[in-house]
């Protein structure tokens, strides 16, 4: 495995703004994922607080899944509001983030971490308010207090979560049941399908307290 750094090519600003706008509606990551008719769903990670919400532009980081190495250099190519995606490939013998990349990825002002691995310090990180993602919890540290090395490390490449591909520069909205991943290319389209599926929603609940019956309501939207 090469180590790879890449610049990121982030969707423009307008339009991780408008995703950042679905975050007040219940369930983002579900409307996302029904937007683009199920597509881009990535389970089984789970926030440190539940309430967490984000959305954001994809740093990718791939590490090999024989050599984890600690990938705390690759905030220096970060920046306020991303996101950063560590695929470990599922391996949670390590702990790939803790308390210390936490406080500095906040005090970078990047949104949020999603780890296809283990973390650690999850008490410190729940104190700091700082949006993680992760599969597991170990307490063993990270690699660089065995070997001190930090390659090889690809950064800013295609990464696989949960059979999902992420790009760098996709927009991920994540909540408490997952996470959404939209292709930077097909961004506009996928945002104009959330804000027709806020508007159902939000027609059926009214017609839902109104006394609509299932029957109805199945007869008029189809499905539910």
């Amino acid at each position: 495995m090469d180590t790879v750094y890449n610049e990121l090519n982030r969707p423009p600003a307008h339009l991780i703004e408008a995703f950042r706008g679905v975050l007040k509606e219940y369930s983002p990551s579900c409307l996302v994922t029904d937007a683009r008719r199920r597509v881009g769903a990535i389970g089984g990670l789970y926030p440190v607080k539940p309430h967490h919400k984000v959305a954001g532009p994809a740093l990718t980081v791939d590490l090999s899944i024989d050599d984890l190495v600690d990938c705390m250099p690759v905030l220096k190519l970060a920046k306020p509001g991303d996101v950063v995606v560590v695929a470990c490939h599922e391996t949670t013998r390590t702990a790939m983030w803790g308390g210390l990349m936490s406080t500095l990825s906040l005090k970078a002002g990047i949104a949020a971490g999603i780890v296809d691995g283990a973390i650690r310090d999850v008490d410190e990180i729940r104190d700091l308010d700082f949006p993680v993602w992760y599969r597991s919890t170990v307490p063993r540290p990270s690699p660089t207090l065995v070997h001190d090395r930090t390659e090889p490390v690809r950064v800013n490449v295609p990464v696989i979560v949960d059979g999902q591909v992420i790009a760098p520069g996709d927009i991920v909205v994540a909540d408490e049941n997952g996470i959404a991943v939209v292709p930077a290319a097909s961004a506009e389209e996928v945002l104009a399908g959330t804000q027709r599926q806020i508007e159902k929603e939000r027609v059926i609940r009214e017609k839902i307290n109104s006394g609509a019956t299932l029957e109805q309501l199945l007869k008029e939207f189809g499905h539910l």
